[in-house]
């Protein structure tokens, strides 16, 4: 015989109850902090949908890789070509793991959807990192209009990290832009704001302004012409509260043809310390959506 509700005791009733409460209060949380997290997504990428600008030219001419170091010419050479629309816009998303740690190895998995816009160069990544079942991190990542955001928060609520302004974070945040331009190859053209100078066979400089920001990366590329790494010899590394600069670099790797362009599909990012190499980042596109310049 199935026993009946009636003949549970009392203090297991009372105990059920606040279990199912507990439950439905969590869930009530977790759904709060997700439409918060979404709501403050979303402004921004209206405010990076406010900075754009108009894009001339607005289809690649190969005319303008006269000059050009011998290594970039086979780079775009390589990844597009001539006459084909220039990219305004570019939505991702992306899987893989991030290190929490400053010091070892705390590696979680995540999942994220970037929006981008080349002129002006902005971006918004909104990322989901799993720090145990049941509680994940919400990260907002973004360039926007000259400032840098980089806001951390369990559940979307309680923040662990919430910094922005101008400064040092902008321009990190532009380093990331710049170095994500792998995915938006046509961004990289000199008539789309781009000063490059030769440094050997294999590798060239790239300069990129926007506003009172300039920034220079080294591009290195591999012997099929595609971009292996970007690196920048100091970006704002954040270290027990204090931001400390330290060469950092992308890496690139996985190309296939997207919209008619050679792009990567995974990635890893790093920070170059005395020691050696930590990466922090490694993650692949799961998606990607492009706007053409019209």
């Amino acid at each position: 015989m199935t026993p009946q509700f009636g003949t549970i005791p009392k203090w297991l009733k009372i105990l059920l109850i606040i279990v199912f409460s507990l439950v439905f209060v969590l869930a009530v949380v977790i759904a709060y902090g997700v439409f918060r997290w979404e709501s403050a997504a979303q402004e921004m990428r209206v405010r990076v949908e406010a900075a754009r600008v108009l894009i001339g030219p607005r289809v690649v001419d190969f005319r303008e890789l006269d000059g050009l170091p011998a290594p970039v010419q086979h780079f775009f050479r390589t990844v597009m070509k001539d006459g084909q629309p220039i990219v305004a816009a570019i939505r991702v998303e992306h899987t893989g793991t991030f290190n929490l740690s400053e010091t070892g190895e705390q590696w979680k998995p995540f999942t994220s959807t970037q929006y981008v816009v080349t002129h002006r160069p902005g971006f918004v990544w909104d990322a989901r990192i799993s720090m145990m079942p049941g509680l994940p991190v919400h990260v907002h990542d973004a360039y926007l209009a000259g400032e840098g955001i980089l806001h951390a928060a369990v559940l979307g609520l309680v923040s662990m990290v919430n910094q922005r302004g101008t400064g040092n974070l902008a321009e990190g945040e532009l380093m990331r832009f710049f170095a994500e331009a792998a995915w938006y190859p046509t961004s990289l053209l000199p008539s789309q704001g781009v000063l490059w100078n030769a440094v050997d066979d294999h590798s060239a400089q790239a300069t990129l302004k926007d506003g009172d920001i300039s920034l220079t990366l080294l591009f290195r590329f591999n012997k099929d012409g595609l971009i292996d790494t970007v690196r920048a010899e100091a970006r704002g590394r954040m270290m027990a509260g204090t931001t400390v600069p330290v060469p950092w670099l992308c890496r690139f790797w996985n190309y296939a043809i997207r919209d008619g362009m050679r792009v990567p599909l995974d990635g890893e990012v790093s920070w170059l310390l005395r020691e050696g190499a930590k990466p922090y980042f490694r993650g692949r596109i799961t998606k990607m959506n492009y706007e053409f310049a019209q």
